[in-house]
């Protein structure tokens, strides 16, 4: 992993792919994965990507020439997606094909559907799914535990590549435990959904 430079950070990662490239500014935190094929320039500013989030093929991620690039805990970040120059919260899904564009903040808990477009300085709440050209808010759900689960699939995917199992999905037994970890997270900070 020495291969990124010497303002690259890697704080223990689940897995990066060999076609992954990353170059200038960048932390990447425990427990997240690069896909093949993703891109991260950080030029000047910094691009940080938080714990257990995946970074899916083809995505690709560059700052803003005013903005650095945040990217929260437990998010799902998927296949074909633009980030540039913004921010996301914990435990978000960002869909396939979607572009995020420079100085949006999205919140805890979203769905960006995929192939939305959110032009600059785009506010979304926590707790939003989004959608359309340009994306708009058209429903309010926290999606805390869906994205979570989402993210802990991809972190125990990550780790099977890690060492060459590329077929880990065939025997899923242990994503029990994390479902049930994650709703007892979920009461925790929200408290009991209900009818659960």
């Amino acid at each position: 992993m020495s291969r990124f430079g010497p303002d690259v950070l890697l704080n223990d990662p689940a897995y990066i792919d060999a076609s992954a490239q990353i170059y200038g500014k960048v932390t990447i935190e425990h427990g997240s994965s690069l896909w093949p094929n993703s891109v991260i320039r950080s030029e000047v500013h910094e691009v940080r990507i938080g714990k257990f989030t995946n970074i899916q093929d083809f995505v690709m991620i560059h700052i803003g020439y005013g903005t650095p690039v945040h990217i929260g805990d437990y998010c799902s970040i998927t296949h074909h997606c633009t980030l540039h120059g913004c921010t996301i919260g914990d435990n978000c899904l960002i869909g396939i094909n979607a572009t995020i564009m420079d100085n949006c903040v999205i919140g805890d808990n979203c769905v960006i559907a995929g192939h939305t477009y959110l032009k600059d300085n785009t506010i979304i709440p926590d707790n939003s799914i989004v959608m359309g050209l340009p994306g708009t808010v058209v429903r309010t759900h926290n999606s805390f535990v869906e994205n979570r689960q989402n993210a802990m699939l991809y972190y125990r995917n990550a780790l099977a590549y890690a060492k060459e199992d590329h077929r880990t999905w065939e025997n899923l037994a242990d994503f029990d435990k994390d479902s049930q970890s994650i709703n007892e997270a979920f009461d925790a900070r929200y408290g009991a959904r209900a009818g659960e």
